[in-house]
């Protein structure tokens, strides 16, 4: 096949396709005839070809696809006017310092941000599927490590974490805070009633599981989670990843 035709299958199966396609799975539409290294020189040019049209080939997590540009945003949210999902404070700092520090826990969180993290918060980024549990801490109760997924990046439009906003050395957390929300569009709201409503409905779970409002559930050994920050860089020895889930910065991994 010639490498015209090979490039406008693979340009064909990118644009049909309802998620990113790997370079493995990409190779599977020659039957194994073309080289996986072909393949990536094709995607390298057809890069370039697109370069200057509204629409982009990226590379993100999970593999190859196309997607509009994100100057162009604006225009193509007027076909489909809704409103941008809102996040409160809490969420988004939340959000920063597992997508910056991580792999870190609940405890770690707190000690950052300096208050009590809501159970909901974290949930609220599980359901979103931007975290999850990666692992946990041989200490006391052994605390779930949270860090974010691929699905995070592939929102954010990135192949990797090297490639989150760079931020200066000692940036406080509210900085990471307005810079995710800027890649992400998401909109923080400071609203008190919004606010409210999340304390009200955190104490209505905690009275349904037996605590007083406000308080940490007990790990298995009775201790409440309050464990010390983890160095991302270097891992201390009391700390245990799940591999399949397990996704620490400069991963160059994207599953091709």
């Amino acid at each position: 096949m010639y490498t015209t035709d090979a490039k406008r299958v693979l340009e064909t199966a990118l644009i049909c396709a309802g998620q990113a396609l790997t370079v493995r799975e990409l190779c599977l539409l020659f039957d194994g005839a073309i080289a996986s290294d072909t393949i990536k020189t094709m995607l390298g040019e057809l890069q370039q070809e697109w370069a200057h049209r509204g629409v982009e080939l990226v590379l993100v997590a999970t593999g190859w696809r196309f997607q509009s540009r994100p100057e162009l945003r604006e225009f193509l949210d007027r076909l489909h006017p809704e409103k941008p999902p809102k996040y409160s404070r809490a969420v988004l700092e939340t959000l920063a310092i597992i997508a910056y520090r991580q792999p870190v826990t609940r405890g770690d969180i707190e000690d950052i941000r300096g208050v009590t993290v809501n159970s909901l918060i974290i949930k609220q980024l599980e359901d979103r599927g931007w975290v999850d549990i990666i692992g946990h801490r041989e200490t006391v109760g052994r605390p779930g490590l949270l860090a974010t997924t691929k699905l995070f990046l592939d929102d954010l439009g990135l192949a990797s974490l090297d490639q989150l906003p760079g931020l200066d050395p000692g940036v406080q957390f509210q900085a990471m805070a307005d810079a995710l929300g800027q890649e992400l569009d998401l909109h923080p709201t400071n609203d008190d009633s919004a606010m409210q409503a999340e304390l009200v409905e955190t104490e209505q779970t905690d009275t349904s599981l037996g605590l007083e409002p406000g308080a940490q559930q007990a790990g298995p050994d009775g201790h409440s989670d309050q464990s010390a920050p983890a160095d991302i860089q270097n891992l201390p020895a009391d700390i245990q990843i799940d591999t399949d889930n397990s996704q620490p910065k400069g991963d160059h991994d994207h599953q091709q």
